[in-house]
């Protein structure tokens, strides 16, 4: 059954356009401001738009990235507040979402439960950071079993990943292919990885999937670049430093809505 993601990505392609995914950590200042960003983003020309459920030990995340999750539940933020986000959004916006998370929030909300939250709140697809697809077939068979399709799983492939392990991952994906553009943690690089176009090429050759490509991605000359080779491209830390610079301030909306303009017409 297709979702939100799925409808996205076929009109992308029929308007033979690439995708602009933007990040922010949601809570981060607050969460009234997580659903204003939602908003002034999709406005602003993101297709999907990526929500970090912020964790207290965020080890794929960058300082910047890190900081946010802090701030966030320093304010108050909880998986049930980022579940109502979502249903503030979903009262004005039908822009798929993502939530960026990692397993233990989950596990301790209890899996099903939080699955069965997350769509009845409207969420689309779960990015989990740290949960291999080998530790997910009970996960996976609830979902293909769900009336409804439920938050589909998006899955992550890194640079290092091996050709063997690419075909299996791709094998059992849904929505799109999320390539991690280098090794290491998130946070704003200088130059997209020369070797980028090679491994796109790569994954191409397993699956039909859309591929999109996140971490390092900081400025719309680096998302001109990749989205050349990409069906999407992921800017999160970026983002996350706009608001991490002006937090709560009246300017913070529209500073990062024209920083992701930028970066929206550069992707299209």
């Amino acid at each position: 059954m297709k979702n939100r993601i799925d409808n996205c990505f076929a009109r992308l392609r029929q308007e033979k356009r690439k995708g602009f995914i933007p990040y922010v950590c949601a809570g981060d200042p607050n969460l009234k401001r997580t659903v204003d960003l939602a908003f002034a983003l999709e406005k602003s020309g993101a297709d999907v738009l990526e929500l970090g459920l912020p964790f207290s030990d965020p080890l794929a995340d960058g300082i910047v990235n890190q900081l946010a999750a802090q701030r966030a539940l320093s304010a108050g933020a909880t998986i049930r507040g980022v579940f109502d986000c979502v249903r503030e959004i979903r009262r004005k916006s039908q822009i798929p979402v993502v939530l960026y998370s990692y397993l233990n929030p989950i596990f301790q909300f209890g899996a099903d439960k939080f699955h069965r939250e997350a769509e009845d709140a409207g969420v689309d697809g779960l990015l989990i950071l740290d949960l291999p697809p080998e530790e997910d077939v009970p996960e996976l068979g609830r979902l293909k079993r769900s009336a409804v399709g439920g938050p589909i799983h998006i899955r992550l492939i890194a640079p290092t990943t091996p050709p063997e392990r690419i075909k299996r991952v791709a094998s059992e994906a849904r929505g799109f292919l999320y390539y991690v553009s280098r090794e290491g943690v998130t946070g704003a690089q200088e130059s997209v990885a020369s070797s980028l176009p090679a491994k796109i090429g790569e994954l191409r050759k397993c699956s039909d999937l859309p591929i999109a490509v996140g971490f390092g991605i900081s400025n719309s000359d680096q998302a001109r670049e990749v989205a050349k080779h990409a069906d999407a491209i992921v800017v999160g830390s970026a983002i996350v430093d706009l608001i991490a610079k002006h937090g709560d301030k009246s300017e913070m909306i529209e500073k990062v809505a024209a920083f992701a303009r930028d970066l929206a017409n550069a992707v299209h």
